[in-house]
């Protein structure tokens, strides 16, 4: 599937992104170790999600959608929408998604009768794993040949040291398919050697079923979702800072009740339409009820450095997650690059891991940009769904940029007149959409090959960046 990309002289309207990713498989899974019903309000329908969801009902967890006339999402109606949202070419994503659970409790997951599949989703095979790890029985889980060249040793080891007995392929590092035998964890503390939220959260979820307290030490903090949202369950947690570490203490074994939850829209998605109206001119853009947990908000902080006008309003809390207004506008409203009023840094430290995501579209951004952009630090995104200091340097080359790729990072001349040309996502939704914005701000057509994976994350993209610029 193809996306063309035309440049446009301005963009303008208020919309809404899909749900937050991260938030919907969180819901997904700690309202199945529940005990009751939990209702998912603003769930993302996205194939990563739906792979949550197809996991969770062959462990014998009852899931429904709401708005779904069939309303029971069995294995093969989950896995028929994990199919449709990675092929349309338009989708269009309902903010009203609701999901419900009918959660069994920390006991209440049965050994599946065939091996799970979490198609590209690394959050769902580490998130998995650790529940996994505390099952009186043995289970295999798998991914498609992207989640078998992501390493799994960062949370085969903490899930081995608490007594699960995990096996994979590969030698010192392991890889998916993975074979994990449950039973009586004990309790650990760990000190994450990198920041990971993956991780993090495998271990806290195995700690449901440690025996005691297990502890979770971070020098730099990944996104807390999983606290978050442990804790607004009723579960038995407490996170403390000091100067230099947060640490994570849950105590095992104490049952808690379903909840209603709503989800904000996420922030990672609505970056790519940040810089889309940072970079065209002209442009206005408001997008509504956004995610904006501080451990997500480095796109915000950065682009604040770059100079970008940027507003956040209307802040609210609704189930401990933080969400908001934020509109963006072009700084100078003019079609010249020199005159858009963004300017090139320096990004790297204790930021990364805030903004790891968001790196391909921040380098977008940064071809734009007055002066050179340096980023480093980063090396985590050579093992994301592509090598993505690879691919978006090449693939912005093809488009004019003069960009050097680091072993872990990169360094961005601005001021860039990026012409159009055919880019490929390498099946990466975060590079696809990136490319995608890029080409707004590229004189002619820019050709993304293989857009289908945008599906992934954002369902809808195509339609929604439609929308904006008929």
């Amino acid at each position: 599937m193809q996306l063309t990309v035309s440049s446009k002289k301005n963009l303008k309207g208020t919309l809404h992104v899909p749900g937050d990713k991260s938030i919907s498989h969180r819901a997904i899974i700690i309202g199945s170790l529940a005990a009751g019903e939990t209702i998912v309000n603003g769930f993302l329908p996205s194939a990563d999600c739906l792979a949550t969801v197809d996991c969770l009902g062959k462990l014998g967890i009852p899931i429904q959608m709401s708005n779904d006339p069939s309303t029971s999402l069995g294995t093969s109606k989950c896995q028929m929408l994990r199919t449709e949202n990675k092929d349309k070419a338009q989708h269009e994503v309902s903010n009203e998604c609701k999901i419900i659970i009918k959660g069994k409790g920390l006991s209440g997951l049965t050994a599946s009768k065939e091996m799970l599949d979490v198609g590209n989703s690394g959050t769902t095979i580490r998130l998995l794993s650790g529940i996994l790890a505390g099952q009186p029985f043995t289970t295999k889980i798998t991914g498609d040949k992207s989640i078998q060249k992501r390493p799994m040793m960062r949370i085969v080891k903490p899930l081995r040291e608490m007594g699960a007995e995990v096996r994979g392929s590969g030698g010192e590092e392991i890889y998916a398919p993975l074979t994990i035998k449950g039973g009586k964890l004990n309790p650990i503390e760990y000190e994450l050697p990198v920041a990971s939220a993956q991780v993090k959260s495998a271990i806290l979820l195995a700690g449901l079923f440690a025996g005691g307290e297990t502890i979770v030490v971070e020098k730099k903090q990944a996104r807390d979702h999983t606290e978050r949202m442990l804790a607004y369950f009723g579960a038995d947690i407490k996170v403390t800072t000091n100067q230099l570490t947060v640490i994570s203490k849950i105590i095992g074994n104490r049952e808690f009740e379903g909840k209603e939850i709503d989800v904000p829209g996420d922030l990672s998605s609505a970056a790519f339409f940040l810089v889309a109206g940072l970079i065209v001119p002209n442009s206005e853009l408001l997008i509504r009820n956004v995610g904006v947990n501080p451990t997500r908000t480095g796109i915000i902080d950065v682009l604040h450095r770059m100079g970008a006008q940027l507003e956040v309003s209307d802040e609210q809390m609704l189930c401990e997650e933080p969400r908001a207004s934020i509109r963006v506008t072009t700084t100078q409203q003019h079609s010249n690059v020199e005159t858009r009023g963004l300017r090139g840094i320096k990004i790297s430290g204790e930021i990364i891991p805030r903004i790891i995501d968001e790196i391909p579209i921040i380098a977008v951004a940064a071809t734009q940009a007055q002066g050179t952009t340096e980023i480093r630090g980063a090396r985590e995104l050579r093992i994301k769904e592509s090598d993505r200091i690879k691919t978006i340097s090449s693939e912005l080359r093809k488009m004019g940029e003069e960009i050097k790729e680091l072993e872990d990072g990169m360094i961005i001349s601005g001021s860039t007149k990026l012409k159009g040309a055919k880019v490929k996502s390498y099946g990466d939704h975060r590079i696809a959409m990136a490319l995608a914005i890029a080409g707004l701000a590229a004189s002619g057509e820019t050709v993304v090959e293989d857009s289908g994976c945008m599906e992934t994350s954002f369902p809808g993209f195509r339609a929604l960046l439609t929308s904006l610029t008929t």
